[in-house]
């Protein structure tokens, strides 16, 4: 046999000179110069003995030549094959088997002219069969419909368990399955043949096409109309495996895109069904069922509360302990944010462990299931419920507030405001792990974002109170440069929950007296007094308009009260030192305070008698004090149920008695007798009211961080409403030092203000966790 053209070597110079000279039939001078004489020396190039030598070369590497004859047949036997070539590339199945094509194909890496246009003509070749075998498959369905609903019906199994499977046969074709599920006549029958039937594989050829007929909008509703729901929801008790797929499958698909379908589930019990499955192991059977749960339960507290009863916030739980298929602990982690905003499942999501489940997936590559932990996480992180084990799910969100994500920051600082709400051993965790330095960097990252500032100086407030490490958090904010940015928090354009939360945090600063210097520096008690009139003012505005100080007071959710009592509870705090006291009294602020002590707000008689205590350190306040009329109002103050408001207002009232005649201090001292002695629960105590009496050598002498009021030791007097901390002997101010005075205090004396938590109990405000509630963001 001749050599192909395929048997060439590639790029032989002497072969494709041949064939030029034969297709042009000219010589080119190469192959003639091969028998010319050799020039003379003078004329011979250089570039002649390159050449020569060239072509030795090539036919030393690429063996012997082919000859001018065999080209010839090769060039013959091309030309007889071309209409097979263009035959197997287009057509190959009319070829006989064992035929031997020659190819002209050089490189495989690029086809042929001929082998480019297979391709499409393939696909057109294809296209053309299934539009025939489509219709085939229609014609063949149309006509069966009919004689399969009969035999659907028929009273033996046998008969019913054949003409199902073919039904489910029909069905796995498109042509055929758009024929079944436009006649809900077969449906029906499908659908009352597995209900009749025990028969698994009746029962598996029926789901199977329920199944099928799902993946389209009219397959679902053909379902829905033929009463397949409750069918479905009895398969999920199924024993087989594959049963219970198409059932949950086939119920997910009409979850999603079938109107009433939801409502339908619920009805028939899908719900308790469906919790029950939790309990399987196969990880994407738990993704789809975990999906229906979550559809079933956003917006409808009932589903809620069928998934608590059926034990289902634990099964939930224990699955994000357990796997680490992403896809699954994304969709468990979105039906426990759906439940999380139940104020009935919120406890038992953390009671079952949840607040650590969640925390153990917020550093996942998953940024969808990071985001939805920390969703999960900022609704339970308030409930009022004991969560030990938590130091790993706070090392994380101090971590988080440094992310580039504003929504993971957002969060982060939420999460962290709540579970340092009111828990002792929550705030020294996140002290000890740099979280005061992670808060403070946060805020001067976020600057006027006041979705993150707001729950970040909430947190910071909960740091600088009440827990053993509170006095190094009052420091460290000082130290780590956070002053400035907090009083700055008190200017425009902060709104008022922002200067509500921020009022607090400076009045826990101030307990440090370290930090009385800085904040006097950077203008924190001239903008205190400001917000003090501003929001006096309002008050006073609202009571002459009529305004039944509920609603109607409120401005972006705050009260006006709120404000004034925290402003005051601030600087209450602020005037122990005593170059803050010159400066209150330089800003013209005394007068306002005389006006609070008439206020029916009883938190606000108590901090601003608190207030005028300060200042009557020095004789020039105690005389203005006395000058603003202040006595009359602070007498009637000592008959008051509120023991830490008579207890100031006698201080108050004695310190202005210093420089008066004896007569004057006898009546005051008659009248502190008669108050004091006049309230049984005092009357077994060791009060001396003498005590107060005019040769008291303390009365103006420099303030420290303790008061300098008369020594009584009145741990034994202490209201509940100043917490639960020992005082120390000789200072009244121990009592008052970790009384949260800002806004939404928790006293038991009937304030207007409602019986609100203390302050640090004060979660960011409503508008900043709206986002968080019963969302699928």
């Amino acid at each position: 046999m001749s050599p192909g053209l395929q048997d060439l070597p590639k790029a032989d110079p002497m072969q494709q000179t041949m064939e030029w000279s034969h297709g042009y039939g000219m010589d080119s001078g190469i192959q003639s110069g091969a028998t010319t004489q050799a020039p003379s020396v003078s004329s011979k190039s250089l570039h002649d003995e390159d050449d020569q030598n060239m072509y030795q070369d090539w036919d030393q590497n690429y063996g012997p030549t082919y000859t001018q004859e065999q080209v010839d047949e090769m060039n013959q036997q091309l030309n007889q094959t071309r209409s097979q070539r263009v035959r197997a590339a287009m057509y190959p199945e009319t070829l006989e088997e064992g035929t031997q094509i020659p190819s002209t194909q050089f490189d495989p890496q690029h086809p042929t002219a001929v082998q480019r246009l297979a391709e499409p003509s393939q696909m057109l070749k294809h296209a053309v069969v299934n539009l025939i075998n489509y219709q085939d498959d229609a014609d063949l369905a149309t006509r069966a419909i009919p004689e399969l609903t009969k035999l659907l019906n028929d009273e033996d199994q046998v008969v019913v368990g054949q003409a199902a499977l073919m039904v489910h046969q029909l069905s796995k074709k498109e042509a055929s399955r758009h024929a079944i599920m436009n006649s809900p006549q077969i449906v029906a029958a499908l659908v009352r043949a597995m209900a009749n039937s025990n028969d698994a594989e009746v029962t598996k050829c029926v789901a199977g096409t329920l199944h099928n007929l799902s993946h389209h909008r009219a397959g679902l509703l053909t379902i829905w109309k033929s009463g397949g729901i409750p069918l479905l929801i009895k398969l999920l008790s199924s024993p087989i495996e594959s049963v219970l797929f198409y059932a949950i499958t086939t119920l997910h698909n009409l979850l999603l895109h079938q109107e009433g379908a939801k409502m339908a589930v619920r009805i028939n019990g899908g719900i308790q069904k469906m919790v029950a499955l939790l309990s399987k192991e196969n990880v994407k059977f738990l993704a789809i069922t975990t999906d229906c749960l979550q559809i079933l339960a956003y917006g409808n507290q009932e589903s809620k509360l069928i998934i608590l009863a059926s034990n289902g916030p634990a099964m939930l739980v224990h699955i994000m302990r357990t796997y680490t298929y992403e896809k699954l602990l994304w969709t468990t982690s979105r039906v426990l944010k759906v439940l999380s905003v139940c104020p009935n499942n919120k406890p038992a999501i953390c009671e079952a462990g949840g607040i650590q489940a969640l925390g153990m997936h917020l550093a996942h590559q998953s940024n969808r299931l990071v985001q939805n932990c920390l969703w999960t996480l900022r609704n339970l992180s308030d409930a009022n419920v004991k969560v030990d084990d938590i130091e790993g799910v706070m090392q994380m969100l101090v971590q988080l507030l440094s992310s580039n994500d504003i929504n993971v920051v957002t969060c982060a600082a939420g999460i962290l405001s709540n579970l340092t709400c009111n828990s002792p051993r929550a705030k020294m965790i996140v002290c000890q792990i740099g979280g005061i330095e992670a808060l403070v960097g946060t805020i001067l990252q976020a600057r006027d974002r006041e979705d993150i500032t707001e729950p970040a100086i909430c947190a910071l407030r909960h740091l600088t109170s009440r827990h053993p490490e509170s006095e190094m958090a009052q420091n460290a904010v000082r130290l780590h440069y956070g002053l400035p940015a907090v009083v700055k928090l008190l200017h425009p354009p902060s709104r008022w929950p922002l200067i509500k939360a921020t009022v607090g945090l400076i009045r826990n600063l101030a307990l440090c007296p370290a930090n009385h210097a800085p904040l006097r520096e950077h203008g924190a008690l001239p903008r205190l007094v400001q917000l003090l009139m501003r929001a006096h003012q309002d008050t006073q505005r609202r009571t002459s308009m009529g305004s039944n100080g509920s609603t109607q007071s409120r401005v972006d959710g705050v009260r006006m009260e709120e404000i004034v009592e925290g402003s005051v509870g601030a600087l209450h705090i602020l005037a122990r030192e005593t170059h803050n006291r010159a400066i209150i009294r330089g800003l013209n602020s005394i007068p306002l305070f005389v006006q609070l002590l008439y206020s029916n707000v009883e938190n606000i008689q108590r901090v601003a008698a608190g207030v005028l205590c300060e200042l009557a350190q020095d004789k020039e306040g105690a005389e203005i004090i006395e000058q603003e009329g202040a006595t009359a109002p602070l007498t009637e103050l000592l008959h008051s149920s509120n023991e830490g408001v008579t207890t100031y207002a006698a201080a108050v009232l004695f310190r202005m008695s210093e420089d008066k005649p004896a007569d004057y201090k006898s009546r005051i001292s008659i009248e502190l007798s008669s108050s004091f002695f006049n309230r049984p629960q005092w009357q077994d105590n060791d009060f001396d009211p003498q005590m107060l009496g005019q040769d008291h050598p303390t009365m103006y002498s420099h303030h420290s961080s303790r008061s300098s009021l008369p020594q009584q030791d009145f741990r034994q007097h202490q209201d509940p409403s100043f917490g639960n901390n020992p005082m120390t002997p000789g200072s009244i101010e121990p009592m008052m030092q970790d009384l949260d005075l800002g806004p939404g205090l928790d006293y038991d004396g009937n304030s207007e203000l409602g019986a609100s938590s203390a302050l640090e109990d004060v979660n960011p405000s409503d508008r900043s966790g709206l986002v968080f509630y019963d969302t699928d963001l």
